[in-house]
């Protein structure tokens, strides 16, 4: 099986979700991790926490560069707090300070251009930074082997009063993620994602059970989780897809972004056609795909 150069775009320290993806990342055999970027709220503070992660997967040498904290168009900051920061006082880490600001987009240009046609690139936060590296630098989508997004929601019963965090935050930044031609462009979305969910005592055992990076993960899972009933994997669905994507049922079609409406800025609508530039993820199989995962990270896969 060949292996998969991934670069990784993540709001890590926000939900558990993208420290629980990285630490999969990081032990998986096929993945070539190429680099890391940060966005939103004090993005240098989330590349430390990343740091965190790789470090304690016996990982120095994995680039990671911080990147976009304002909205595209917005301004604002969406996220300004990093909740899981405290783990970096018991933890092995650079500082934030020690991260340049705004390095993220030169350096996946940089990545993306030395690499042509091999690259996979994974974005688990919100889209500002792909889209300025889309749309400042508009020939690099035909450069990548794919883009995988842990973005939206296509189900019809999810429609009515419902939004995805990621497409959310940032509505045009979606808008420009999904516009440009890519070899493979796929969403995991969010009604898939609800259906890989574990009892959060039972997730953490699992993750102190793993060692390594597992335990930093699950000590960020108590400062981020405290007493919540369930550990939703999101981002890590998106990036088990990368590598097993039998484990998704797919469909092709063309997203649109809801830009005009305040009240539904960032609903995404897939419009189903054979020869669409998208995938969009419809079901999920969470037996086969907790399986994988705890595979990978050293774990037992749950019963």
């Amino acid at each position: 099986m060949d292996r998969i150069p991934v670069l990784l775009d993540t709001d890590i320290g926000s939900d558990i979700d993208d420290a629980v993806c990285l630490a999969y990342l990081l032990r998986q055999p096929r993945c070539e991790m190429l680099g890391i970027t940060t966005v939103s709220g004090q993005p240098r503070l989330r590349a430390a926490l990343a740091d965190a992660v790789c470090r304690a997967a016996g990982r120095s040498d994995v680039p990671i560069h911080a990147g976009a904290e304002l909205g595209l168009l917005s301004g604002a900051v969406v996220q300004p707090n990093v909740p899981q920061a405290p783990v970096l006082e018991r933890w092995a880490a650079r500082r934030p300070e020690e991260f340049p600001a705004h390095t993220a987009i030169e350096f996946l240009r940089r990545t993306i251009e030395a690499r042509p046609g091999e690259i996979v690139l994974l974005g688990i936060g919100p889209m500002t930074n792909l889209a300025l590296l889309f749309a400042t630098y508009p020939h690099l989508p035909g450069l990548l082997r794919g883009v995988m997004l842990m973005c939206g929601i296509f189900r019809t019963w999810w429609h009515s009063g419902h939004l995805e965090w990621n497409a959310l935050c940032d509505p045009a930044a979606t808008a420009i993620a999904y516009r440009p031609a890519v070899a493979s462009h796929r969403s995991v979305p969010i009604d898939v994602t609800m259906r890989c969910q574990l009892p959060g005592p039972e997730a953490i055992a699992r993750f102190q059970a793993c060692g390594g990076a597992m335990g930093l993960v699950a000590d960020m899972t108590g400062f981020w989780g405290g007493g919540r009933k369930t550990v939703t994997f999101h981002d890590p669905l998106a990036a088990v897809a990368i590598f097993k994507p039998e484990l998704c049922q797919w469909t092709r079609g063309r997203v649109a972004v809801e830009l005009d409406s305040a009240r539904l800025a960032g609903h995404t609508h897939l419009d189903p056609a054979a020869d669409g530039p998208h995938e969009v993820a419809l079901e999920v199989d969470p037996a086969a795909f907790f399986a994988e995962y705890f595979a990978v990270v050293g774990a037992q896969p749950p019963r």
